[in-house]
């Protein structure tokens, strides 16, 4: 079943993975069948053990194999036209993030296959799914939202194939990454409309310690402290008053949700009595309540970008921009 010859110009692990390729297409391996050792084709072959397990890489990383301790190694799909694996770890899923992944899927090739998965924020959920799938993808890309020593489970991944994704933490630095600077973000909007803003009497932020990223909460107070805005952080609105003369600033569409059911329940009117900048920008935005103001990057421009760079293997740090859409709510 395994053909190696000398002096053709084809390397010999790529022998290696044709036969077995050619073995599955012909029907002699099926999903579920063995698949020869390392050491019987390294020993039938004269080969090194290296350029075996090279080749076994190869189809593993592709997931064509898979091996199974003390048992050896077996054939896990027969979609041999799959080139590269790729694992996608998100947060979680919402409008905005479902842009920025279908706008990396139809900016790669056809041939790769790309497996999401979630931790919703569970920093032992993030761990497990890492360490679960070492050594079976071509590439990782992690988002490792404000979970904190994150570098400790990413460093068990190759390094040449890790990709981190929207936040950049300090100890991840080593890294090439697409990334929002939510410091600057929060500071730099809010600075081109602070003239406009001057008319409320305090800005609150909805925020959550669990969730939101902690550059955000820190572009928030800087901004509030160099021009003197009185404001307000609270972690939720389902269980606060909405009060006249606030601007808030919610990073959530729950909360935006929660803001304008209260606002029209206690008889409030936007831009007269209260405010709203929420973050995201999507369609319904655009239209309810007349249409509210968003702090947005271009998740479209993050995940056709983050494809390229995976198709050039290019190592770099692209900060993705933010930018204000001013609308009816502020």
């Amino acid at each position: 079943m395994i053909e190696v010859k000398k002096n053709i110009g084809i390397p010999k692990y790529k022998q290696i993975i044709n036969s077995i390729e050619d073995a599955i297409i012909s029907g002699v391996l099926k999903k579920g069948s063995q698949i020869p050792s390392i050491n019987h084709i390294k020993k039938n072959h004269n080969l090194s053990r290296d350029t075996v397990l090279m080749a076994f890489n190869e189809l593993k990383n592709r997931g064509i194999i898979k091996s199974i301790v003390g048992k050896g190694y077996f054939v896990e799909s027969e979609n041999i036209q799959v080139q590269q694996k790729i694992f996608l770890l998100f947060d979680e899923l919402n409008a905005f993030k479902e842009d920025l992944y279908n706008s990396f899927l139809n900016n790669l090739d056809s041939n790769i296959q790309v497996d999401i998965f979630f931790h919703h924020f569970n920093h032992q959920t993030f761990e497990k799914l890492i360490n679960e799938h070492v050594g079976e993808y071509n590439y990782y890309i992690i988002m490792p939202a404000n979970l904190k020593n994150t570098a400790t489970t990413i460093n068990n991944l190759p390094s040449d194939k890790v990709y981190i994704l929207d936040q950049l933490h300090d100890d991840l630095q080593d890294y090439p990454a697409i990334y929002q600077n939510f410091n600057k973000s929060i500071f730099n909007n809010l600075n081109s409309v602070k003239d406009q803003i001057k008319k409320y009497e305090k800005l609150v932020l909805v925020y959550s310690e669990d969730k939101q990223p902690h550059g955000m909460k820190t572009g928030f107070l800087r901004f509030c402290q160099e021009h003197n805005f009185s404001f307000d952080i609270i972690d939720n609105v389902k269980h606060n008053v909405v009060e006249k003369g606030n601007l808030y600033i919610t990073p959530e569409d729950k909360s935006l949700l929660w803001i304008i059911k209260k606002m029209k329940k206690q008889g409030l009117i936007m831009i007269q009595d209260i405010g709203i900048i929420s973050y995201n920008d999507t369609l319904l935005k655009e239209i309810i309540a007349d249409g509210i103001t968003t702090i947005s990057t271009d998740f479209d421009k993050m995940g056709h970008r983050l494809a390229d760079m995976i198709k050039n293997k290019e190592h770099l740090k692209i900060e993705n921009p933010n930018h204000l859409i001013i609308r009816n709510s502020i």
